[in-house]
């Protein structure tokens, strides 16, 4: 038996492949779908099981993909509709993979169709239980994302259940492996272990101690924040289908000379997106660009941010043309027209129109506060993070909230705003988006919060109300 979790950081998701002499499974495979082929290629095995355990909200998944590749079925358990042929597994159902088998256990609370998977090895034995957003580490799946007519109270009632019936009855020696890790937004507050055992989880996991099903409903249902814009986009489009990667990728990773780009830049609604990072992009970009830099948590700032139905077309650092498409591509994104060939250094070299945010140091802003009367510190973190520790007099705009131009209506032509975040990726996205509005009256405030906080001379306040 030979099990690898395939973790990719940057979504915070785990699949897994699963082998038993020579035959293999996929559970919860990404958009992209090389690395398991690779692995089945490496280790003379074929792939003959694609399991799913529910209709993935925060990426779009590889199954499709991966069936056609393979000609193995795709297994959802009960309570699944698809519009593409499925295996419509029943609870308790048994999968044979070479001496081990898998079975499926129906655990509806984080959508309907939640199932998790429970691998016996070879002696019959419990082994490891393949949770999905059903049970992760210190967490559970949150009940607010499901399309159907329930509550989430309705959906955290029926987890509850799931769990008890179960989860909690398996061996505490079975391993506990998770759709997702910290950082994930399926979840309020994930662990930073990417697996676990049921032993462990039923000590540590806040909802997996003993309590009523009233205060389990409280508790899960407590304290959730709205979950990204595209959230149910993925969710649809995991349900209904999608085009091939590689057709999308065969267009996006079309080079576009000065010219051509400069054609799509023109059009309306057409969306200029440059993934350099954020320490390259303030120093000199294409007008109207927005900045979401690979290095922080890329994809989920796009999904977040970026309407799905308008062209796009991109700016990256060399080589990095694959890796964007590939990223976007998993939250979604299909209708990406090609990339600037020779990057920014071309679009600069050609003579063309740059702009440029402005960089300064926290201590600039502690110099400027008492004489500035049109200053205004523009905090794009989150709620919960400006409650804890604020300028004193800032404005909270989350960055979540920055697709709607709305957001930025009580900004003035006047103000000279100072915008952070609490290192300084997000803060070079939002100076982006307000620049894309007309807003260019801004500086950038390097190493954000973090650094903010450090300078005696700047007043700081908190939100206890929110804290509370």
């Amino acid at each position: 038996m030979f099990i690898k979790q395939l973790y990719t950081g940057c979504l915070s998701e785990a699949a897994y492949y699963i082998e038993s002499e020579g035959e293999a499974a996929v559970i919860d495979p990404l958009r992209d779908i090389d690395s398991y082929l690779e692995l089945a290629r490496e280790r003379k095995s074929s792939i003959k099981y694609i399991f799913e355990t529910h209709f993935h909200a925060d990426f779009v998944s590889g199954h499709l993909d991966l069936s056609k590749a393979t000609g193995a079925p795709i297994v959802y358990g009960p309570a699944t509709e698809t519009e593409f042929p499925i295996h419509l597994a029943k609870d308790g159902e048994i999968f044979k993979l070479g001496k081990i088998t898998i079975e499926v256990l129906h655990t509806p609370g984080h959508t309907l169709e939640s199932s998790c998977y429970l691998l016996k090895d070879e002696s019959g034995k419990q082994h490891a239980v393949f949770t999905g957003d059903t049970l992760f580490v210190g967490d559970v799946g949150r009940p607010d994302l499901s399309s159907g007519n329930l509550s989430q109270e309705e959906l955290a009632g029926m987890l509850f259940d799931s769990l008890n019936q179960k989860i909690i009855p398996l061996e505490d020696d079975v391993i506990v492996y998770p759709a997702h890790g910290a950082g994930s937004s399926c979840g309020k507050n994930i662990g930073t272990d990417t697996f676990s055992t049921i032993g462990e989880q039923k000590l540590s996991n806040y909802a997996l101690q003993v309590q009523t099903r009233e205060k389990f409903i409280a508790s899960v249902s407590s304290g959730l924040t709205a979950p990204p814009q595209y959230f149910p986009i993925n969710a649809r489009i995991n349900k209904e289908g999608y085009d091939s990667l590689e057709g999308v990728m065969n267009t996006a990773l079309t080079p576009l000379s000065v010219t051509e780009f400069t054609e799509w830049k023109n059009q309306e609604d057409v969306i200029l997106l440059d993934s350099r990072k954020a320490e390259e992009f303030t120093l000199g970009f294409i007008p109207g660009a927005i900045s979401i830099g690979l290095e922080g948590r890329f994809a989920e700032w796009a999904g977040g941010l970026l309407p799905f139905d308008k062209p796009m077309v991109l700016v990256t650092e060399s080589g990095q043309e694959k890796e964007t498409v590939v990223r976007l591509a998993r939250v979604g994104f299909s209708k990406m027209m090609g990339y600037l060939e020779g990057g920014f250094e071309t679009w600069k070299k050609a003579g063309n129109e740059i702009d440029l945010i402005i960089d300064i140091e926290a201590d600039e802003l502690a110099m400027d506060i008492p004489f500035d009367d049109n200053l205004i510190v523009i905090d794009v973190r989150r709620e919960a993070e400006y409650a804890d520790g604020h300028v004193a007099g800032a404005m909270n705009i989350p960055l979540s909230e920055m697709s709607d131009p709305s957001s930025m209506a009580n900004i003035e032509d006047h103000h000279n705003l100072y915008v952070h975040c609490a290192g300084g990726y997000r803060s070079v996205i939002a100076a982006s988006l307000l620049k894309r509005q007309g807003i260019h009256n801004l500086r950038n405030i390097v190493g954000g919060w973090a650094a903010i906080k450090e300078q005696q001379n700047i007043e700081i306040a908190q939100d206890k109300s929110v804290l509370n």
